[in-house]
């Protein structure tokens, strides 16, 4: 063999040593799923298809309900263009989860509001957290179960863990939803619509509607320059119907799961990938908008660390004090805990 070749050979064999080495030290993601109800499965179905971790435990107290899910889900994955092992698990498994989606609760009553939910959710939460706790888990948590403002604080104050690394859904499906109310009015796709509900995620929530805009024209210079087919718009029926949105779904098919289901996994997302992405979630604030020690709906950078940072919107005297009233009514909860 010739000195060409020899080093041909050695530069070979340095790059499959390099290439095996790059695979055994790649970075492997982990999600476990509480809850293996509408919700739980749809986000474990849009986690497959966008391939966005490696791993996924479904954990349910009804293990066959887990176990029929996640061989369900299994099953779709000759179909999908990425590969991600799925089971059905339990808490003792979720010591080295990178990240954990809260959506047990127990059944939605016809004419309850979120608040109504606290009581059940607080035992089921509490039920869930402890185990998860106890094996060693040290990740995120993204919390769905309503009323989410409040659970979520209570889950920050039953983990121990760092205020960025406990999640709230909070008011970005709300957002999402006034998004595409606000395009069906004007006649733009939802994506052009920069617009924010914030506050509780439930009745009280508010619309900022200071700081809506849509390609950095304020919702008012838009009303005002269309006023022969907008002059009639009512905001406070536009806020109405994003608040119902979800029980309205619910009247109809018993629960809301798509939106939410995206919704989370665009947060997930958004952890995994160090995305810096502004999302308004439910997060706790220490002095931001002049509130503390509470969980509450409000615009936030969203990257590995998690809540890295709270963007603190510039309100009108009037939106501050719709603000204020409704992360009172969150308080006055907590409280309750």
């Amino acid at each position: 063999m010739n000195r060409s070749d020899t080093l041909i050979k050695n530069q070979n064999l340095l790059i499959g040593i390099t290439l095996r080495s790059d695979l055994d030290f790649m970075k492997k993601n982990k999600v476990a799923i509480i809850g293996a109800g509408a919700v739980g499965s749809s986000i474990a179905f849009d986690l497959i298809i966008q391939g966005i971790c490696d791993e996924i435990l479904i954990i349910d107290i009804n293990e066959k309900k887990a176990f029929s899910e996640a061989l369900d889900l299994k099953h779709c994955m000759a179909y999908s263009k990425h590969t991600t092992k799925i089971k059905a698990s339990n808490y003792t498994e979720c010591g080295d989860a990178d990240l954990i989606i809260i959506t047990a609760a127990a059944p939605y009553i016809q004419g309850q509001s979120r608040l109504d939910m606290l009581a059940t959710a607080k035992k089921i939460v509490k039920s869930i957290i402890d185990p998860i706790m106890a094996s060693g888990f040290a990740g995120h948590f993204v919390v769905i179960t309503n009323p989410v403002d409040i659970i979520s604080y209570y889950i920050y104050k039953l983990s121990g863990l760092p205020k960025n690394k406990v999640i709230g859904t909070g008011t970005a499906l709300d957002s999402a939803r006034l998004r595409s109310i606000l395009a069906d009015l004007i006649g733009v796709e939802s994506n052009s619509v920069q617009a924010y509900t914030i506050g509780e995620h439930g009745d009280s929530q508010m619309i900022p509607w200071s700081t809506v805009n849509i390609a950095g024209k304020t919702f008012a210079d838009i009303l005002k320059d269309n006023n022969d087919r907008l002059g009639t718009t009512d905001l406070n029926q536009i806020l109405e119907e994003t608040r119902r949105a979800g029980f309205e779904i619910a009247a109809g098919k018993g629960t809301t799961n798509y939106g939410i289901a995206a919704t989370t996994v665009d947060i997930v997302k958004a952890v995994l990938n160090d995305e810096n992405k502004i999302i308004p979630v439910s997060a706790l604030l220490e002095g931001e908008y002049n509130q503390t020690d509470v969980y509450v709906g409000i615009p936030a950078i969203v990257n590995g660390k998690g809540v890295s940072e709270i963007v603190e919107l510039h309100l009108t005297a009037e939106e501050t004090e719709k603000f204020d009233q409704s992360v009172t009514i969150i308080k006055d909860y907590i409280a309750q805990l």
